[in-house]
């Protein structure tokens, strides 16, 4: 009897793909999807993959959603979407027949008024929808700890970067980039102010003098598209399927992230996989497993537009030898969680 398996998100992203991958080929699992396909923040389409179905929210009702999970009747399940009362009405029902649960977050312990009321109130409700909480790294164990999940209860490497996309893409142009590294800065993200590409634009600007053949390119979507598109400064470019992007990591020398709020940031582990020198802020909830200071990129205080030029222009100012040091560096930290161990980590539950 084939591992079933069911998965209710909000957005389904280009990096949870190797992941639901992983337990098709490696585990020879069925996995179920319902993911919300309306009010999508990215215009990501996902795969056709052998043994995995998909379910589109919008075509459901919290009847359906139960039909379903009868129907499947899933040796495990895994929700992300916990403001979705209807995937919390099947967790419950789940629960009741004693079927693992488990809670997806990326969020951070911050300790504001909804958190803390939650830290207070969790304990009493959890054991009811939740068997185990799946976090991303440190700062989201905080979180799961803060709101009743007991140790035993947290199991970490929630997302991964599909490692063998972004490990291509450097092994591709490691021996170009030995030869002549390219001076470009890569963003790639939502146009959004809480992604920081307002502040981005007003340290690259202020660097207009200092430069020297360094260029700064944008991919992504969001409302403030055209504001950007009006700077003859940069490149904007639209949305890129995550396959399309490998091509501007061979032209590409850095990475920003200039969150204002950010609690994970899968692009860090993607971009440091593809051998890129990240810049970030420091609310990147990644930062401390893909960017350590000097060794492979800078850290600065979010919302800062001093710090960050500073750190872009000590990236200008390095050696093309230096830089491609520090590519390599990158690389190695990209390596640190990978589908397989995801993968792996969710399994472990039914040990």
């Amino acid at each position: 009897m084939a591992l079933k398996i069911l998965y209710m998100y909000t957005e389904l992203m280009g990096y949870q793909i190797p992941i639901l991958r992983e337990y098709t080929q490696r585990y020879g699992a069925e996995v179920h999807v319902v993911h919300w396909d309306h009010k999508k923040l990215t215009p990501y389409k996902p795969p056709v993959i052998d043994r995995l179905r998909y379910y589109n929210r919008s075509e459901c009702n919290r009847k359906d959603l139960h039909a379903i999970a009868e129907d499947i009747s899933p040796d495990l399940v895994f929700i992300s979407g916990w403001q979705d009362r209807d995937y919390l009405s099947v967790a419950r029902s789940l629960r009741k027949k004693r079927i693992p649960v488990v809670a997806g977050f990326d969020d951070q312990w911050k300790g504001t008024l909804r958190q803390m009321t939650a830290s207070v109130s969790g304990p009493l409700l959890l054991g009811s929808f939740f068997s185990h909480a799946w976090v991303t790294g440190p700062y989201q164990y905080e979180f799961a700890r803060n709101i009743g999940f007991k140790k035993p209860q947290i199991i970490f490497n929630c997302y991964s970067a599909d490692l063998e996309l972004f490990n291509a893409a450097h092994s591709s142009f490691r021996d170009v980039k030995s030869k002549k590294y390219p001076h470009r800065f890569l963003f790639v993200g939502r146009y959004e102010t809480v992604k920081g590409v307002d502040l981005l634009l007003e340290a690259w600007s202020e660097l207009e003098n200092v430069r020297k053949n360094w260029e700064l390119r944008l991919i992504g979507n969001g409302s403030l598209g055209a504001y950007l598109r009006g700077n003859r400064d940069i490149a904007v470019m639209d949305f890129m399927q995550p396959e399309n992007l490998i091509d501007e990591v061979g032209h590409s020398g850095c990475f920003v992230l200039p969150s204002r709020d950010e609690p994970w940031g899968v692009v860090l582990h993607e971009f440091a996989a593809a051998g890129l020198p990240i810049i970030c802020s420091d609310v990147c909830g990644a930062a401390p497993y893909f960017v350590t200071q000097k060794l492979n990129g800078y850290i600065f205080k979010s919302g800062d537009c001093n710090d960050l030029r500073r750190r872009m222009l000590q990236i200008i100012e390095t050696t093309d030898a230096e830089l491609f040091s520090m590519s390599q560096e990158a690389h190695g930290a990209g390596q640190k969680i990978t589908p397989q161990i995801s993968a792996a980590s969710f399994l472990s539950i039914l040990d």
